[in-house]
């Protein structure tokens, strides 16, 4: 008897995009604020069940849609050199909610979230963290910051620029947060 076939993940990935593609839509149209999962699902062309069953909510939803082209999974800046790393960082997310629709997104999923932490506080803390370990494995455990340092000296400023000011993410922000953070 041979073993079941494993599915490759093209049907789950095509609902995937499907999905991703119908909150962006729907966001752009009618503003996050007013996305439901079963007009995503509607626009998906999916049952919403399965939007339910993989995020729970709305807000869940559209924190997972605000930051899935951060992949947890991808490479961080590793240069050796924590003011590079923490600036090439930095500069990512800076780009990514430089998007209007980016910063949409993250809007009206930090304001539905509540007292949940999102996907996009979970993710940042958890790349803060393997930078600043990268830095301390170096340098016989020493660093001039921490991970909750990083969080409120990069990443706070960053969110609530894309949140409240967006027009006020320049390509410059990264490297003056990172200057006030590790100052010379």
């Amino acid at each position: 008897m041979s073993a079941p076939a494993r599915r490759t993940g093209g049907r789950s990935a095509a609902v995937l995009s499907a999905i991703r593609y119908a909150v962006e839509d729907l966001v752009r149209e009618r503003g996050a604020e007013k996305v439901t999962i079963p007009m995503v699902a509607e626009r998906a062309g999916v049952n919403p069940t399965s939007i339910y069953r993989r995020w729970g909510d709305a807000p869940a939803l559209l924190n997972d849609i605000a930051t899935y082209r951060l992949d947890p999974e991808r490479p961080l800046p590793d240069s050796g050199d924590l003011r590079a790393d923490l600036a090439a960082w930095a500069a990512e997310i800076v780009e990514h909610y430089r998007k209007p629709l980016n910063a949409s997104i993250l809007r009206g999923g930090s304001a539905m979230a509540g007292e949940q932490e999102t996907d996009c506080l979970r993710n940042r803390r958890a790349e803060a963290l393997l930078i600043v370990e990268r830095v301390r494995q170096a340098n016989d455990g020493a660093s001039p910051v921490g991970a909750d340092e990083v969080i409120d000296g990069l990443i706070a400023p960053i969110v609530y620029r894309a949140i409240f000011l967006p027009w006020t993410l320049d390509a410059d922000l990264a490297t003056r947060l990172v200057d006030r953070l590790l100052p010379q």
